[in-house]
């Protein structure tokens, strides 16, 4: 019976033990396809599961697949009140600040790379990671409200944005989103193709504003980044190298930027 799986303090959501061990995987197939049932009919506890989703990706873009090592970050289930709850989100706030600060602190400036990708180059790159293998929830919004996609996000940007067509490479719109940026907002927009591989455009305001173009190498991830008239683009994908370079080069073009002035062969970073 789906009570079984109600938090005892409320009549309205699936218990956060459950909702865990559901996005782990540990439930018992009956149980699993109850549970994926009843999100169908609790949006709150379906978004808390995109969430705990999203940081998994982003944890396993970020330090790769650790195996069978012991995890090093434990998730408390079924807190039973407010301070519990606080206390958690305060943990992934502690664990945030701490990976940052370990990174930095770790490399010495003078064995980093000198062509080391910018921070907008690596937030592109992590959100290609946590968005593109969404399934249900990959964009805010859909290419069929594209028009009020590009206004939403050019106001939130400051800056008139236009989406660029991919249809000559064979990839169609899926939509947008906002996403938070160095120093104010971003945005990403998502192409598909129809065998279901995906890239991303990423956009941010920046303060500098070079025209190096440059490639970042993460896996099998793949993210050309520029700059033009300080604002930072990162088109990202996995795919062949050549392919996405031919890509961004029209994309820089179509945006306003000038291919034209970068070498032959681009620098690039890998992590």
């Amino acid at each position: 019976m789906m009570n079984d799986y109600r938090d005892s303090g409320s009549s309205e959501r699936l218990d956060l033990q459950t909702l865990s061990a559901y996005v782990d995987g540990e439930l018992p197939d009956a149980a699993h396809a109850a549970v994926g049932a009843e999100l169908e009919r609790d949006p709150e506890s379906m978004a808390r599961v995109g969430d705990w989703r999203a940081q998994k990706a982003a944890l396993k873009a970020l330090f790769g697949d650790v195996g069978n090592e012991a995890p090093s970050v434990v998730v408390l289930r079924r807190p039973h009140s407010r301070m519990h709850r606080m206390a958690v989100a305060a943990g992934w706030l502690f664990v945030g600040v701490a990976v940052g600060t370990i990174a930095g602190n770790l490399v010495p400036r003078a064995l980093r790379s000198a062509h080391e990708p910018p921070t907008f180059a690596r937030r592109a790159d992590i959100a290609y990671a946590v968005y593109a293998p969404e399934v249900r929830h990959p964009v805010e919004v859909g290419a069929q409200d594209e028009a009020h996609l590009a206004s939403w996000l050019s106001k939130r940007l400051g800056r008139s944005l236009s989406i660029p067509s991919l249809q000559e490479y064979g990839y169609t719109l899926v939509g947008g989103r906002l996403l938070p940026g160095d120093s104010g907002p971003a945005a990403q927009f998502m192409y598909e193709s129809r065998q279901g591989a995906r890239l991303t455009l990423y956009v941010a305001a920046i303060p500098t504003d070079e025209t190096a173009f440059r490639l970042l190498r993460d896996g099998d991830r793949r993210t050309f980044y520029w700059v033009s008239d300080h604002f930072g683009y990162a088109l990202s994908g996995a795919i062949s190298e050549e392919k996405l370079r031919s890509i961004a080069v029209d994309v820089c073009s179509e945006l306003g930027g000038r291919p034209e002035s970068w070498s032959e062969s681009s620098s690039d970073s890998s992590r």
